[in-house]
């Protein structure tokens, strides 16, 4: 009978651990919008039925012509659930972040000017688990041949110039409309060449995309067989021009996480190769919202999900004298636990994981905060029993303690 209650009282101790310490797994979605607004916006219904479908957390869109394009857009396609990014209008069409207010808390554009059109980088907060998010929006160089490969390459080496630049282990994504016909292209390799830190990983084919049915599934462009109202490409899906890439940090799992297998072009169900998106069944989603991909522009949106990982709790800000750092339940833990810190000003912090014999096996917070009082959650699922470290650095103040698992 003791057993019977000492099983129970351990799975309502991780019942209640699996719900305070809930995973964050975010929508991201990136769009070409066609040139947004046209004259009589009767585009907006189209635009509504998709982002209803979806449901993104984080919308990245190209193509957006000017400020009162960013109003119509958040007013008559969003709900009021959503807030725009500061908007910064470049010499050609620009890109815009639209965020859930209730998740993100927006900090910063900062434009990278390049010949043809600014590439953006947006910074964000997760409001739950506090990581900082930098999302890069680009709209590469149209068309095909040498010379226009080359311009698309001088845009991407005036990327990588920053992302180079940017601190070991920042989570950043990169999406938009490159214009690419084949992962050979030296924009795309440009884009993951290793050589440096600020490369970017494509979590899709590569592979010569351009008219092939053996990518038919990953292709975004165009969703018409003929042209619609004058504007935009035609001729049916056949070009892989939509793109989600993120950091090596992202790859890892050092912070934010790559849910695997969420990555699609959103409607194409990989029967629609040179055909417009709404002919015949679309087994990826319903008619209506098959129309309305039709008739809202000729790219599919692209989709990804990320997990931000566990929720983290800040308190007593303003009365935080010293550093702290604890375990606080349970010791010996199965098969997670409750890490606390206190830091009395702003600080970069990394809290870390180390087996018995030193070695690193998880990062659990890579980021600036606050003072404040803080607890995440340490899920060891994964790993066997034993003696585990976990280090708090922040600053020139570093600390490090020990804990039990037990299976």
């Amino acid at each position: 009978m003791k057993n019977v209650k000492t099983i129970i009282a351990l799975i309502l101790l991780l019942t209640v651990s699996s719900t305070l310490f809930s995973q964050n797994k975010i929508t991201f979605m990136t769009y070409n919008l066609l040139n947004y607004p046209d004259a009589s916006s009767t585009r907006n219904p189209y635009f509504k039925k998709i982002i209803e479908a979806v449901k993104p957390d984080l919308l990245v869109v190209d193509e957006m012509k000017n400020t009162g394009g960013v109003t119509n857009f958040l007013t008559n396609v969003l709900d009021t659930s959503f807030a725009a990014a500061t908007f910064i209008q470049g010499y050609d069409t620009n890109n815009e972040l639209y965020y859930r207010k209730s998740i993100f808390t927006f900090i910063s554009n900062v434009p990278i000017h390049t010949a043809l059109r600014d590439i953006n980088q947006f910074k964000v907060v997760n409001k739950l688990t506090l990581d900082t998010l930098l999302i890069y929006s680009a709209h590469l160089k149209a068309s095909s041949g040498s010379t226009n490969e080359q311009k698309r390459l001088e845009e991407v080496i005036k990327l990588r110039a920053v992302t180079d630049a940017l601190p070991a282990n920042t989570d950043y994504i990169l999406c938009g409309d490159f214009n690419l016909y084949n992962s050979s292209e030296p924009a795309y390799q440009a884009l993951i060449n290793q050589t440096n830190p600020g490369y970017f990983i494509d979590p899709s084919r590569a592979g010569n995309w351009h008219n092939n049915s053996a990518y038919k599934d990953i292709h975004t462009q165009a969703t018409r067989v003929n042209q619609v109202g004058g504007d935009g490409s035609w001729g049916g899906l056949d070009d892989r021009f939509d793109f989600i890439f993120f950091s090596e940090a992202i790859n890892q799992s050092i912070g934010i996480n790559y849910v695997a297998n969420s990555y699609h072009s959103f409607g194409n169900d990989g029967n629609h190769f040179n055909q417009s998106i709404n002919s015949g069944t679309n087994t990826a989603v319903s008619q209506a919202v098959a129309n309305a991909l039709y008739y809202a522009s000729d790219h599919l949106p692209v989709i990804a999900q990320f997990d931000f990982g566990p929720t983290v709790s800040v308190s007593d800000n303003n009365i935080i004298s010293k550093f702290e750092l604890s375990q606080n339940y349970p010791n010996p833990f199965n098969p997670s636990t409750t890490i606390s810190y206190s830091i009395p000003k702003e600080q970069f912090v990394t809290l870390k994981i180390y087996n018995s014999i030193g070695q690193y096996i998880s990062t659990l917070v890579n980021k600036n905060e606050p003072a404040g009082k803080y607890q995440i959650n340490f899920d060891a699922g994964k790993y066997s029993s034993g003696i585990y470290f976990y280090k708090l650095n922040a600053g020139n103040f570093s600390k490090t303690k020990k804990m039990m698992l037990l299976k």
